[in-house]
């Protein structure tokens, strides 16, 4: 495929992450319609010519969940009808992704759901950031390239030439994370085993590995309420690290999220722009590097041929 048959839409959700793809492409955006009815229907319209096309809609299901998720799924349907060539999904953050298993009877796996209703809407390939859960690329029946944004932080943290550093794992399921980025970083690793009482609270029980006298950088793919997180810092703290700073992807960042970063010890909290961050919850601790350049490379390897892997070097 030529470049002149590449075209980038975007939904509602993150029109600036669609708009910085954009420019390190150096293409205009796509044109296209996206309303509301007066009761709340979705409408969609694109407003020129994507026969024979090579698309890309640019939409994380963030909050609003349901809703963005519709957007992706009705502007994916209309590239459909206006005969798209190929019409690649670049959901930068999966929503209900954290529903990926049947934790407990008569439960869904709204991962999998989704999954279905994304292929079945037309799209033809998956690009993602950072999947809560590695499985999910096999909830699709459709190429899936899943990126990092490993590179985002390991550069940020090397250029602050901390020494003694070691890299925390909130809870025992995010030690594969922590672990690559330990070795990236050339850091000691530790993690915090905790006990789950809700879906919003947590409670640490131990701590497995060394943090006295350490810097130390929490590591997570989520923050929502940021309970987990600020419970992790508090309990590093406690066990004598020095300094205790945290690298989270997506800044879900809901409920009481921004006011517990703000009273913890959590120096700098470091994300993506995989979801927007509202200019209320924009505080100094909170650190915004953008997934633009990367998630562009990827789209014009995708769009070229050329391999996307090479990307995860």
């Amino acid at each position: 495929m030529t470049e002149d048959k590449l075209k980038v839409f975007t939904g509602n959700t993150n029109i600036k992450l669609a708009k910085d793809i954009c420019k390190y492409l150096n293409i205009k955006l796509g044109k296209a319609q996206v309303l509301e009815f007066s009761d709340g229907e979705i409408r969609v319209k694109i407003k020129e010519n994507v026969r024979g096309q090579d698309v890309f809609v640019i939409q994380p299901t963030s909050a609003p969940v349901n809703k963005s998720l519709m957007e992706l799924l009705i502007i994916i349907d209309a590239l459909k009808r206006a005969s798209a060539d190929r019409i690649t999904a670049v959901i930068p953050y999966y929503g209900y992704a954290r529903q990926d298993r049947k934790d407990q009877p008569r439960v869904p796996i709204t991962a999998k759901l989704v999954a279905n209703l994304i292929t079945n809407a037309g799209t033809d390939r998956v690009l993602t950031v950072d999947l809560h859960a590695g499985q999910i690329q096999g909830f699709f029946d459709i190429p899936l390239d899943n990126l990092y944004a490993v590179k985002l932080f390991v550069d940020y943290f090397k250029k602050k030439k901390l020494k003694n550093l070691v890299v925390v794992s909130p809870d025992v399921g995010g030690i594969k994370m922590a672990r690559a980025y330990s070795k990236k970083m050339k850091a000691g690793l530790s993690i915090v085993d905790k006990r789950r009482k809700n879906d919003s609270e947590s409670e640490v029980m131990n701590i497995l590995g060394d943090v006295k006298d350490k810097n130390v950088v929490i590591i997570d793919d989520i923050v929502a309420t940021a309970g987990s997180l600020v419970e992790a810092a508090a309990a590093v703290k406690k066990a004598g690290a020095r300094r205790v700073m945290a690298a989270v992807t997506h800044p879900v960042l809901c409920g009481p999220a921004i006011t517990r970063i703000n009273e913890s010890c959590v120096e700098k909290l470091v994300v993506t722009d995989t979801i927007p961050i509202p200019s209320e919850k924009k505080i100094n601790k909170i650190k915004i590097h953008s997934m633009a350049p990367l998630l562009g490379e990827a789209i014009r390897r995708i769009h070229s041929g050329r391999s996307v892997s090479a990307l995860f070097k």
